[in-house]
């Protein structure tokens, strides 16, 4: 959220919704900084010398997969692990040496860790008993208002749904006002319908109270859904950072090309560099992509398109590739196509159903696309990198 966005919750009447979001957004606290953090079990590095700044108001997603650095950042941010070099700080304040309970910080978790013997309104209220806040009641009926849980106050977390004890958990965090909310997987544990209404509530809620979120997931459409900005993490560094638009649409590396959806990548070779436009070669073809869509200084490059971009029929195009149906996959709202073309590669379309006759195996096709949608890699990374850990639900991924 942009500092006019929080002046604007700011203003608001102090009541219900708006009363939790003023609160919130009133205890400030700055933009949550990182300068050469570093973290090294043994040999292993598991987060190495990361830069970066995280705008107070935002909700930023931590994005990558298992072992690439994100959950070791966002606990050493909560004080549960110690920086092995450089240090975190939120606004004006070095917090790197800052006990965890002394920190601005607030953490959900994927379990919940709700009490069981309390009701709804006590596990709200628990941290702010133990400070000795004032206002406790108030306080938590507008938490447990802004989660809209508001008539719930009274029953057991037994007697709750995963996504109802998953609210009690962010309205437990939120009431304690910190200047940083940092989710670690927080909908991991349900099911996908719910997951996707909790992550419409959780930017709702985030959009409401304007603090600072830290998404921590390996959930690529969890991670676009809600996030205005995304990290994409590998191997303890930051591949790419952008808005969720920005990263799908023009992937700077092979890895963030394959981990966010799916990407096919053809061996291609520049014959023309202009100002504007790109001329490629791939297996006797020419191609033409927009040269400010290619982030590669090679003339060896991967030419890349993504399934979706492709449109699939059977005629001749001055520009497009031709080739046979392997497998026609029907997934509801679209159907995939795995083509192979004449050297063997096989590469991926998807294709909305919108009526038209689906194509079967073995019948010849021809593939054709926007130029303005291609983009050029650098032929020297891995045309896989990134495969084996695609596990969100965008159009076409794997997994």
């Amino acid at each position: 959220m942009t500092d006019a966005s929080t002046e604007q919750v700011r203003s608001e009447p102090v009541s219900g919704r708006a009363a939790a979001g003023k609160a919130t957004a009133a205890h400030g606290g700055g933009d949550l900084q990182m300068r050469s953090l570093t973290k090294r079990f043994g040999t292993f590095t598991a987060v190495d010398d990361l830069d970066l700044v995280i705008p107070q108001g935002s909700f930023f997603a931590l994005l990558g997969p298992s072992g690439c650095g994100k959950t070791t950042t966002l606990r050493m941010v909560a004080g549960l692990e110690e920086p092995t070099a450089g240090t975190i700080s939120i606004g004006a304040e070095d917090i790197t040496a800052t006990r965890p309970y002394k920190r601005p910080v607030n953490t959900v978790f994927q379990s919940y860790a709700l009490f069981p013997h309390l009701d709804i309104f006590e596990n709200v209220a628990f941290g702010l008993r133990r400070r000795g806040s004032k206002n406790i009641k108030q306080q938590v009926n507008e938490a447990l208002e802004l989660v809209e849980l508001a008539q719930m106050g009274r029953r057991k977390p037994g007697q709750l749904s995963g996504g109802q004890q998953q609210r009690v958990a962010l309205a437990r965090a939120i009431v304690n006002r910190p200047s940083v909310l940092l989710l670690d997987e927080p909908l991991g544990a349900l099911d996908l319908k719910l997951r996707r209404q909790m992550q419409i509530e959780l930017k709702r809620i985030q959009t409401e109270v304007g603090l600072t979120f830290v998404h921590v997931t390996h959930d690529q459409e969890e991670a676009m859904t809600m996030a205005d900005t995304i990290a994409v993490m590998n191997q303890g560094r930051i591949e790419q950072m952008g808005g969720p638009t920005d990263l799908y649409e023009n992937p700077t590396t092979t890895f963030v090309a394959n981990f966010l959806g799916q990407s096919n990548l053809v061996r291609a070779k520049v014959t023309s560099r202009g100002s504007d436009v790109l001329e490629v070669e791939a297996e006797g073809q020419a191609f033409t992509l927009p040269a400010r869509r290619s982030f590669s200084d090679s003339d060896e490059i991967w030419f890349g398109v993504r399934p979706e971009k492709l449109s699939i029929g059977q005629g001749d195009a001055a520009e497009g590739l031709r080739g046979v149906i392997t497998d026609t996959s029907f997934i509801g709202v679209s159907t995939q196509y795995l083509v192979r073309l004449p050297w063997g590669q096989e590469i991926t379309a998807v294709r909305q159903n919108d009526g038209a006759p689906i194509l079967r195996p073995g019948e010849q096709v021809t593939l054709t696309w926007d130029p303005r949608h291609a983009f050029a890699l650098d032929a020297s990374q891995d045309a896989h990198a990134g495969e084996d850990f695609g596990e969100g639900e965008l159009l076409g991924s794997k997994g």
